[in-house]
């Protein structure tokens, strides 16, 4: 696959896991902001979105922590460090089973377990262990970001399996936090409490106002990335004032 630029370049790298639809929008306001991103996917199809969008574009899984530690390896070589790490893939891609949410407790399957609650934390896993110890390697300061649902929040009837790999990817996200705060890696839980709305195609059924804008949530991303070391927000949630917000 086509890739930007060659060599080492000297200005801020970023990594993008998963870049069909938020992903691209962030890679395109980074890109726009001159940092040199990586995007990462397993489709061809949205590798040849990130290399229109001006970033290099990488094969990977971001459930397998040797292609994260690839990727990361890859954007340090072109880019002589890496400043910012975002995780925007989807961890159920198309392998769910069951009902949307994995039905209800007493019906749900073993396998609609693994599909809706243990594939989404052991996705975050694989992307936070192997982000984590390369970024401490590496040393100084960096940003890790984890992208999930308002599923992280509160549970749903019909909906426990999805709520608890929801609750799974926070819990994880949030030890992250707390191991990495003294090394001066600074992660967060950015949570899209509704459906986010495709940057191309029709809309998923809902009405517009209330989805979420995939290019305001890369601002918050930016928002994020640009966080110093005195103001580092851990958990930062996104809901449109037309979606249902629970406190």
């Amino acid at each position: 696959m086509a890739a930007e630029g060659s060599g080492s370049e000297a200005r801020r790298g970023a990594v993008v896991f998963g870049a069909r639809n938020l992903g691209r929008a962030v890679i395109e306001l980074l890109r726009t902001d001159g940092w040199g991103v990586v995007g990462v996917a397993r489709s061809h199809a949205t590798l040849e979105g990130v290399v229109a969008a001006g970033a290099r574009a990488m094969e990977g899984d971001v459930t397998d922590g040797a292609s994260v530690r690839r990727a990361l390896d890859e954007a340090a070589t072109a880019f002589g460090r890496v400043d910012l790490v975002v995780n925007a893939a989807s961890a159920y891609g198309g392998d769910r089973t069951g009902p949307f949410g994995g039905g209800r407790i007493a019906e749900a399957a073993p396998e609609a377990f693994d599909s809706w609650a243990a594939a989404p934390a052991r996705s975050a896993f694989a992307f936070l262990s192997a982000s984590a110890a390369f970024l401490l390697e590496q040393g100084g300061p960096a940003t890790v970001i984890q992208v999930t649902g308002g599923s992280a929040r509160r549970a749903m009837p019909g909906r426990g399996l999805w709520a608890a790999g929801s609750f799974g990817v926070r819990a994880l996200t949030n030890a992250a936090a707390l191991e990495l705060r003294e090394h001066g890696i600074h992660v967060a839980l950015l949570i899209v409490d509704a459906g986010i709305e495709p940057l191309a195609g029709a809309q998923p059924g809902a009405p517009t106002d209330a989805l979420a804008d995939p290019r305001a949530l890369a601002e918050a991303v930016r928002f994020l990335a640009d966080q110093g070391a005195r103001s580092a927000t851990h958990e930062l949630l996104v809901t449109p004032l037309a979606e249902r917000w629970v406190p």
